[in-house]
This record gives structure tokens, sequence and C-alpha cells, in this order.
């Protein structure tokens, strides 16, 4: 891909999935996992990238077989990874994941320490960065140092460069040293974002606040554009500076929520995207439909990347 314009990148992590295979089982009970690429931030980019969009993904992974499955799994995707660096010093994270009752799922992670934390300020290239229209990151890769620094350093350029800088906390408290770590440091990445995506539990654990209007507010800064807080099935909640809305969820029978919210953020970028991040209620509130069935959509399949729809699955899917 040529040093044109992409509409997305994303930074963070990249790392292997190996789902168990007999659902309604916890880790320890289940015996066959298969594998599968993931990382949130990996699972938007590859989403936009096939909803047709020209994307692009900075990060790390190792010098290993399972760090060049990743690259090449993106890449055969659209990704653009000629940012993605390979590390000697540690091996590609890796994620074991069992789904419960209703599709939820359970988690335990490999990263002691994974290449994609040893990501450096250093291997930024900003002229990289002043290609995107929109710049997504989430908290995970701001959990250790040096990675922190890296995502922050990309947030920078993103800034100076004008792009549109888009937050998914993604929450995993597993991989944080305590919940009140978590809170601070997610709370910290917040402050650079003009989009939010967040979920009512994560609103929920940031704020103790019940109420999601004054939860939304309370979190509001003065670069926050648009805050979105999902709500599963039942839909997606907005909030602008000037006001808020609802717009309603699609009824699927669920196997795997698996990478929903990820589709979800793939959609709503997409969307903000035709609208020419136009910001406005109609823009906001289509953006938010689209968003809304592609998470449906990939709960109806097992994983997460390899969940992700194509745009004319998503349109078929919006027409029934």
């Amino acid at each position: 891909m040529t040093d044109s314009v992409l509409d997305v990148i994303s930074c963070g992590e990249l790392l292997i999935d190996f789902v168990a295979t007999e659902a309604g089982m916890t880790l320890a009970e289940a015996s066959l996992f298969q594998k599968v690429p993931g990382g949130a931030p990996a699972n938007v980019v590859v989403g936009l990238a096939r909803l047709g969009r020209r994307v692009g993904f900075l990060g790390q992974v190792g010098e290993d077989e399972f760090g060049h499955c990743l690259v090449d799994t993106l890449h055969r995707d659209g990704v653009d990874v000629s940012a993605v660096r390979f590390s000697e010093q540690a091996r590609t994270a890796l994620a074991f994941v069992s789904l419960l009752e209703q599709g939820e799922r359970d988690f335990m992670f490999y990263r002691h320490p994974s290449a994609d934390m040893l990501w450096r300020p250093e291997d930024v290239a900003r002229s990289y960065v002043e290609r995107a229209r929109i710049v997504h990151y989430g908290s995970i890769s701001l959990i250790h140092e040096p990675s922190r620094s890296a995502t922050l350093t990309v947030l920078q350029y993103a800034r100076e460069s004008g792009a549109l800088i888009s937050y998914d906390p993604n929450l995993r408290l597993p991989l944080w040293p305590s919940a009140e770590a978590a809170k601070t440091r997610i709370l910290e990445g917040w402050q650079h974002a003009e989009l939010v995506k967040v979920s009512e539990e994560e609103l929920l654990f940031l704020t103790g606040e019940q109420s999601l209007e004054r939860a939304a507010r309370a979190l509001w800064h003065e670069r926050l554009r648009l805050l979105v807080v999902t709500q599963g099935k039942v839909g997606a909640i907005y909030f602008t500076p000037t006001t808020s809305g609802h717009v309603a969820g699609f009824a699927v029978a669920a196997k795997d929520t698996t990478g929903a919210g990820d589709g979800f953020v793939s959609g709503l970028l997409h969307g903000l995207l035709m609208a020419d991040l136009n910001l406005e209620r109609s823009a906001i509130e289509y953006a938010l439909s689209i968003g809304n069935a592609v998470g449906g959509l990939v709960t109806t399949r097992i994983g997460a990347m390899s969940a992700l729809p194509s745009w004319d699955d998503v349109l078929m899917f919006l027409q029934k």
C-alpha cells in the first residue's frame, strides 16, 4: 500500500486467542481449543477492512510463528501492516477463552511480558500516524511501559495531524494489577479521546453511577465529541455535548459474544466515515445502526476476527 490516506489506523495488542470448542465449560473443564487471531484494536481494523475501508495497524508481535501468522492474517484481510514490528525480546501474546452460558466469556492471558507490551515510543513513525483520518486505541496498551508511552506518542501525533481520536477502554481486569489501577489508567486514557465507545458495565465500573446520563456527564471533558454506551442486544445510547439518544439493537441467536464490541466499533466508525465524520444526530444514529448490526452479526458465529462480516452481509442483515 502506498503512502495514501488511511481511513483508520488502530494501535495496540495483536494476539492469538485459544477458544474452547465446548461451550458452557470453564477453562479448567475444557479439553479442546481452536486457535484464532485476536486483539481488540486489530479486530476493529479487520472489521473495517471487510466493510471496504482502507486501514492500517500499529503495534508489535513476537518474532515467532504466531506473530507472523497474525500479521499475515491482517495482510490477507487488506490491512496495511507495514508499521507492525517483530520483537525478538518476547513472544506473541496468547489468551485462552472459554464460552460460558449465553455466550459470555472467561479469559486467561499469557503476557509475562508479551511482545506488544515492549512496543516503544521510538517505534512509532509520525509519518504513518499522519496518514489516518481516524486513530483508534484501547486501554490494554496503557497498562505497562513502554507500550503506554508508545500509545501516548501515537495519540500526540494524531492530535497534531487533526485525526479523529477514537477510544474503546475494553476492560480486562485480569490484566491489571488491581481494579483501582485499571480505573485510574483507563480514565487517563479517556482524556485523549474525541469519540469513546464504552459498555454499560464498564461505565458503571468507572463511575459507580447507576444512571447512564449522570455517568456519561461525569466523565465528559472538553475534547470529547461523542460518547457511545453499548447495551448488548438492547442497542446503544449516545451522548454529544448538547444532546443524547438511543438506537435499538437487533435480536439474534448469539453463540459467542467475543469480538462483538470490536465489531460494533468497526460498524460505528464505518458509518461515521460514510457521513464524512459529520457528528450530527442523523449521521450518529445511522452509524450506530450499522454498529449494532455488525456487533449482532459477530455474535452469531464463533470467534472474534473470523466472525466479522462483509459490507454485503451487513446490508443483507439490515434489509431483513
